[in-house]
């Protein structure tokens, strides 16, 4: 018994920060029909090749990268990210360009910039002023083991994108 207890309580102290790996649900929200009000600027298989990713920027971080000038607080960015076709053997199904083709929507994540956070927001679980947050498809919390921040703070020179280099490319020539 006393054992059970100690693992109960164990397990309890972990959690907070695996339901908060993937960033911060309290303070960076989903934005409902992001897909229908942003620019989509890009798609591309990810980094790690088993996932294939959109992405989105909404007209704040649109209009500031047209200007030359790092995103405004109020920018926010959503990487779509799916899980590509699979054939009999199990092996990704690879379509036009490279790219992988979609099997289903797994997860949404989203980076918000804002320089006024709630003070309860740590300094630490940000890239400079971009707060972080990954959702399953229908919006709510998603739990996993990311820590996108630490990912996301060596890209300074790059305003803490990955993309950085295809939304300004996207945007200068639209």
């Amino acid at each position: 018994m006393k054992l059970s207890l100690k693992l109960l309580a164990l397990m309890s102290l972990s959690l907070p920060f695996y339901a908060h790996g993937g960033g911060d649900p309290d303070f960076v929200k989903y934005p409902e029909r992001y897909e229908q009000i942003f620019t989509q600027y890009g798609m591309a298989n990810r980094a790690n090749q088993t996932q294939l990713a959109k992405f989105y920027a909404n007209e704040i971080a649109v209009e500031s990268y047209k200007k030359g000038e790092e995103a405004a607080p109020g920018s926010i960015v959503i990487m779509e990210i799916y899980e590509p076709k699979k054939d009999a053997k199990g092996d990704i199904i690879t379509g036009e360009g490279g790219l992988f083709v979609i099997n289903k929507l797994a997860g949404v994540a989203v980076m918000e910039k804002r320089n006024d956070w709630d003070s309860a927001f740590q300094p630490a679980n940000r890239a400079g002023d971009w707060g972080f947050a990954v959702y399953n498809p229908d919006g709510t919390p998603k739990s996993n083991d990311l820590n996108c921040v630490q990912c996301h703070i060596p890209l300074q020179q790059q305003d803490h994108l990955f993309t950085y280099k295809t939304l300004v490319d996207f945007v200068s020539s639209h």
